[in-house]
């Protein structure tokens, strides 16, 4: 079942991204999403036992997610993009390291909360080791609430995810 999940989610994917629809690249797509599909089909559910309808929820929680992922990216592209035209860009950028222990349980999770904060101009995730993220941030606001609330609470990015991919509260 999963090889059939990982096929259609790769071909549509591979339909939206090349925008051609006639038979040489959708025959293409075809075969290059069933190579790939054969070869890579337990990384996308790598330790899942969830039933179909389960899976089907999380699909639906991770559309919400990415829509909501979007569009923190394009307020994080007109921060950036503000430091990079101000005269005063200098004063205003603080870059800095910060460290913070995750709530989230699998790898999965911590996979997706680290790409999602690479994705997002202005931080970077440099290293996870455990449950501890080093993300870099070009300024304070960059990072957001990433660390949390202070007191060891999730950020809202990780929230998300952990709504998303364990069940969590969002």
């Amino acid at each position: 079942m999963s090889m059939i999940i990982t096929y259609i989610v790769m071909f549509a994917f591979w339909i939206v991204m090349s925008g051609k629809f006639d038979f040489f690249h959708l025959a293409l797509g075809l075969l290059s999403c069933g190579l790939v599909t054969w070869l890579s089909h337990d990384l996308l559910f790598a330790g899942h036992t969830k039933r179909f309808g389960d899976l089907v929820i999380e699909f639906g929680r991770f559309l919400r997610y990415t829509v909501w992922l979007s569009w923190q990216i394009v307020l994080a592209n007109i921060h950036i993009a503000g430091l990079a035209l101000s005269p005063k860009a200098m004063e205003r950028i603080d870059p800095g390291m910060i460290r913070f222990k995750t709530v989230l349980k699998t790898d999965f999770a911590r996979f997706v909360l680290a790409n999602s904060i690479t994705l997002t101009p202005g931080t970077v995730t440099v290293r996870i080791d455990g449950d501890t993220f080093l993300i870099h941030a070009v300024t304070p606001q960059s990072a957001g609430d990433l660390a949390g609330d202070g007191q060891g609470g999730p950020g809202e990015m990780e929230r998300w995810v952990a709504w998303v991919f364990e069940g969590g509260e969002r």
